[in-house]
């Protein structure tokens, strides 16, 4: 209920308060390398783990039948799938990425329109406050709803589909602990100097959320309330970074499609060469720019 308006409303927020669009080119730039580069580190040691304990080896599926993938789309088409034809129906299909691209050059057309945008800044940053306090007063309730989700989930999944894949499962979970332990924290030393153990803490609400939703987009209303209410994270920065990261910072997908890649190699008996590695990562690493659109 809450992610497209937020999402929207705190994009334009925080593009129109960057008076300088060389500064929104500066903070976009750097995001998205940092988020590219985490992607690739985190497909990275998703397939070294998994080709150090092979959890394929031994599960002979070579007589399995065949799939027959559908044609991914060219970099052409989701580049230009980037960019909503309607942003109203993208707003009511829930497509993210074409929401953040229209908030973004919104929040850059208020910018520029001198006293206008002015006036339009004003009641974006207002009605930013509300929907706050909507996701201040839903999150009172959240609690319950995740009690519900996970109480649902262990009642409907059977131990047998747990155990059948265990060594697959240990090794990606394994590796999801591993990137958020140390890869992110080791980060956050370096680039802030911020200890990771007040972070986490802090940060203990959205994760959680994330973990029993498994969904990036439904933990965004977390995320920014988090960030910018006990954290004392600039809401233009903010405002930016938590959508666009939520959107194609798919850290977690990414390592799903190195093990599973590995996995699917092992079981089939089918040798992969260095080369076929660097292409996982380089694709799937560009995928997580392009999933919003490939899934429309």
């Amino acid at each position: 209920m809450l992610v497209v308006p937020l999402v929207f409303v705190s994009l334009v927020c925080g593009t129109s308060a960057l008076k300088d669009i060389a500064t929104l080119g500066r903070l976009g730039g750097k995001t998205l390398m940092f988020y590219l580069g985490t992607t690739a580190l985190a497909i990275t040691l998703a397939m070294s783990l998994a080709l150090l304990f092979g959890p394929g080896k031994g599960a002979d599926l070579s007589a399995a039948s065949s799939f027959a993938a559908k044609e991914a789309p060219s970099l052409g088409d989701v580049i230009v799938g980037m960019f909503p034809t309607n942003p109203i129906s993208s707003m009511a299909q829930g497509n993210t990425l074409q929401i953040i691209i229209f908030a973004l050059l919104f929040g850059i057309a208020i910018s520029a329109s001198g006293k206008p945008g002015e006036r339009i800044a004003a009641f974006f940053r207002d009605l930013n406050e509300v929907i706050l306090k909507l996701v201040a007063l839903l999150m009172n309730l959240a609690p319950f709803g995740v009690f519900c989700l996970m109480a649902k989930l262990f009642t409907s999944l059977g131990l047998s589909a747990i155990v059948s894949l265990a060594e697959y499962f240990f090794v990606l979970a394994g590796g999801l602990i591993l990137h958020a332990l140390v890869t992110y924290t080791t980060m956050l030393k370096v680039f802030s100097g911020l200890s990771p153990v007040t972070f986490l803490k802090k940060m203990e609400d959205a994760i959680m959320f994330a973990f029993s939703t498994a969904s990036s987009n439904a933990t965004i209303p977390v995320s920014m309330e988090t960030t910018t209410r006990r954290m004392g994270a600039d809401n233009k920065i903010a405002s930016f970074t938590i959508p666009l990261g939520a959107t194609i910072n798919m850290d977690g997908t990414a390592m799903m499609q190195g093990v599973a890649t590995v996995f699917i190699a092992q079981a089939f008996n089918v040798d992969l060469t260095l080369m076929d590695y660097m292409t996982v990562i380089l694709t799937a690493t560009l995928a997580s720019i392009g999933t919003q659109v490939c899934r429309v």
